[in-house]
């Protein structure tokens, strides 16, 4: 295994970990700020936007130039971010912290992968790009729960500050572990990668990575209120239960991308389609905490499943410029994150109760198992995909 994989794993479980940590701190965030549940919940929703500006804006601004260097200044991005949430003395200075720490990620994402794809064997790539999203996933094993409990126990700030010095950890791996790349070639210019844009297969990617993230983000987003006050577990309890969520999230990013490699539109198809089930029973039966746990579980494994096939399946269609398109599938993610947030929202907002954000996930969910079978009952009108040999030929290598 390269080490460089590894350095960009640490990147990634530093981003993960800002992304995804605020969640099992909203309340004590929404009450330092005093503001409503919903409002709090706009610090997700904010950051995942803000991702979108990041991965299409960034990454394409840097399309010609090497990509080690964009790899470090993401990072330091991202160190600046954490710590201004850290500093925050009101709602408002939180938020541009947010965003400042959000713009790093879709660019770090999108470039990382393609790195990750070209350290090692065509065979291989989707199972490297899941072993870079591993740091994603052991953010919220390890990463979410310990921050959890650390900002319950010494402030949510306390957790910023700690996010902020793995940053710091992440820039000296990629500084000293990741190997020279090439300056991508100079024929790949910023019109050469919008072309990506024009196979179909692409956009139906986007599509689904939006409704599958999306429709797991609607019931994720909210779901300290729902163990809580639904399922009835106390709050010291639920940096614990998360812990399962991130072991779900490990064993389905690896799942698939093992299964990603051999077919990567039937991995997607099993995977959303078991996840809308998952949803919808955790709904029904949120009041049961033994039903709460193994949902949470299954949660996380079968939506973290789709990740790697997801990311795989943009990069494949893109053919030979697949970076841009890489970012803008990062970008999707947090599409869907912020579609999910927000529509949860909307339902607590209504006074649907704090099961509603997992109902709506499930319908959303739904909207991406019919896109998705649709294209695949249409014979895909483009060429069908590769194999996990084939990818390869499409992404370009890295000096080892």
């Amino acid at each position: 295994m390269p080490l460089g994989l590894i350095a960009l794993a640490v990147g990634a479980f530093g981003i993960g970990l800002t992304e995804f940590v605020i969640m099992g701190l909203l309340p004590e965030v929404a009450t330092d700020f005093a503001v409503s549940e919903s409002a709090a919940g706009w610090l997700i929703s904010g950051y995942a936007l803000s991702v979108v500006v990041g991965a299409l804006g960034l990454t394409a601004a840097t399309t010609r130039l090497p990509r080690k260097p964009v790899l470090l200044g993401m990072i330091v991005l991202f160190i600046l971010g954490n710590a201004l949430t850290a500093l925050a003395p009101d709602y408002g200075i939180a938020m541009i912290g947010r965003i400042v720490a959000a713009l790093c990620h879709g660019a770090f994402f999108g470039i990382g992968a393609v790195v990750a794809a070209g350290l090692v064997a065509p065979e291989k790539k989707a199972g490297a790009i899941a072993l870079m999203f591993t740091g994603l996933t052991a953010a919220n094993v390890f990463g979410v729960p310990f921050g959890t409990f650390l900002g319950q126990q010494f402030g949510w700030r306390s957790t910023f500050w700690v996010i902020a010095g793995i940053g710091i950890l992440a820039f000296i791996g990629i500084l000293t572990l990741v190997p020279k790349l090439p300056r991508p070639d100079a024929a790949v210019r910023l019109r050469h990668e919008l072309r990506a844009f024009r196979s179909g297969q692409v956009w139906v990617s986007l599509v689904v990575t939006v409704l599958a993230y999306g429709g797991m983000f609607g019931g994720f987003t909210y779901i300290a209120y729902t163990l809580t006050e639904v399922s009835g577990f106390d709050s010291g309890a639920v940096p614990w239960l998360l812990v399962l969520f991130g072991i779900g999230l490990v064993i389905g990013n690896a799942v698939g991308g093992r299964l990603a490699d051999r077919s990567i539109d039937g991995t997607l198809l099993v995977a959303v389609s078991v996840l809308f089930v998952v949803l919808v029973a955790f709904a029904a039966l949120a009041t049961s905490g033994i039903a709460a746990i193994v949902a949470l579980f299954l949660m996380g494994g079968f939506g973290f499943a789709t990740v790697p096939a997801l990311q795989s399946r943009t990069m494949v269609y893109a053919g030979s410029a697949p970076t841009l398109a890489s970012g803008a599938n990062i970008g999707a993610f947090n599409v869907g994150n912020a579609l999910g947030a927000w529509a949860g929202g909307i339902g607590i907002a209504a006074g649907l109760g704090y099961t509603s954000p997992l109902w709506i996930g499930a319908g959303i969910t739904a909207a991406a198992v019919i896109v998705l079978a649709a294209t695949m009952a249409r014979g895909r009108r483009n060429t069908a995909a590769p194999s996990g040999e084939e990818q390869g030929a499409a992404l370009e290598p890295v000096q080892r």
